[in-house]
C-alpha cells in the first residue's frame, strides 16, 4: 500500500516537473496520477491489479431485456449527444450548497464557460464547466454520487 505522504511527494514531484501523468505499481496495488491540464489539480485513482488466471471461461453475455409494454414509449436516441466527462475522482454535486438551486436542468441551455456541477476531491470544491454549447438532455447522476476520471455526467445536445 502507498502511503500518503509518498502519495503527497509523488503530486508535488508532478507539480514541479510539470508532469500530466504518473503511474506506480506496488504488489497488488496500483496508483495513477493524472492532471487533466497543467494548470488542474492531479487526482488519484487507486485499484487492485487484476488477477489472471491461465484458463478463465469466457463470460456469458447478459439475457435480453423483456419486450417494451405494447403502451410504453422507446428509448430515446442518445445518437447526436454530446458527453461531459468528469476531470477527476471524486463526488458530484448538482448545486453549489444543499439550500441552492441547480447549476443546470434538463432543457437548460448552456455554453463553453457555464458551470454544470461541482466535483469534490479532496475536500477540494472544483466548479465543471460544460466546455461545450447546447442543450442539457440528461443528467446521468444522483446528487452527491461518487464519480470515477472520465465518468460521463450529462449529455448535452450541440447548437
Amino acid at each position: 500500500m502507498f502511503e500518503t505522504d509518498k502519495i503527497r511527494q509523488l503530486v508535488e514531484m508532478m507539480v514541479k516537473n510539470d508532469l500530466v501523468e504518473i503511474s506506480l505499481r506496488d504488489g497488488d496495488v496500483e496508483v495513477n496520477l493524472r492532471r487533466p491540464n497543467p494548470t488542474s489539480m492531479p487526482t488519484m485513482q487507486m485499484s487492485p491489479a487484476p488477477l489472471l488466471s491461465p484458463a478463465q471461461p469466457p463470460v456469458a453475455a447478459p439475457a435480453p431485456s423483456a419486450a417494451l409494454p405494447e403502451d410504453a414509449a422507446p428509448p430515446e436516441s442518445d445518437e447526436g449527444l454530446i458527453e461531459i466527462r468528469s476531470p477527476m475522482v471524486g463526488t458530484f454535486y448538482t448545486k453549489p450548497s444543499p439550500d441552492a438551486p441547480t447549476f443546470v436542468s434538463v432543457g437548460s441551455a448552456i455554453g463553453p464557460d457555464t458551470v454544470v456541477c461541482i466535483v469534490e476531491a479532496m475536500k477540494v470544491f472544483n466548479e465543471i464547466k460544460a466546455e461545450t454549447a447546447g442543450t442539457i438532455e440528461k443528467i446521468l447522476l444522483a446528487n452527491e454520487s461518487a464519480i470515477e476520471f472520465g465518468q460521463p455526467l450529462f449529455l448535452v445536445r450541440p447548437t
